[in-house]
């Protein structure tokens, strides 16, 4: 059983930065591909990004693409969504999850991952 913890989040100005970290406890995650999501408050929690299990390969919701960037730490068990350019629309709950099977692979629906965070709020004012 795995337990993953999100922090990091916080309330930002549009423009401005954040980095979430995501560490796990209770089992490596070494070989697993690792995603972030979001949901805001009346909306369906979406994928944001996702990165495979030696960080080679990374993917990312369109919405996101060139402002984030996943990565991993295998030394800390540790995954990261680095937030640039943050818009008052990234406003969210933000969860980190792990996939169900391991390999090498990108996932994008929530079925795919099987372990969840707890969540971290990003509010980001205009």
């Amino acid at each position: 059983q795995v337990q993953l913890v999100e922090s990091g989040g916080g309330l930002v100005q549009a423009g401005g930065s954040l980095r979430l970290s995501c560490t796990a406890s209770g089992r490596t995650l070494h070989v697993y591909s690792m995603g972030w999501f979001r949901q805001a408050p009346g909306k369906e929690r979406e994928f944001v990004a996702c990165i495979n299990w030696n960080g080679a390969n990374t993917s990312y919701a369109d919405s996101v693409q060139s402002r984030f960037t996943i990565s991993r730490d295998h030394a800390k068990n540790t995954v990261y969504l680095e937030m640039n350019s943050l818009k008052p629309e990234d406003t969210a709950v933000y969860y980190c999850a792990k996939s169900r099977l391991y390999g090498n692979a990108l996932y994008r629906a929530i079925g795919d991952f099987d372990s969840w965070g707890q969540g971290t709020q990003v509010t980001v004012s205009s």
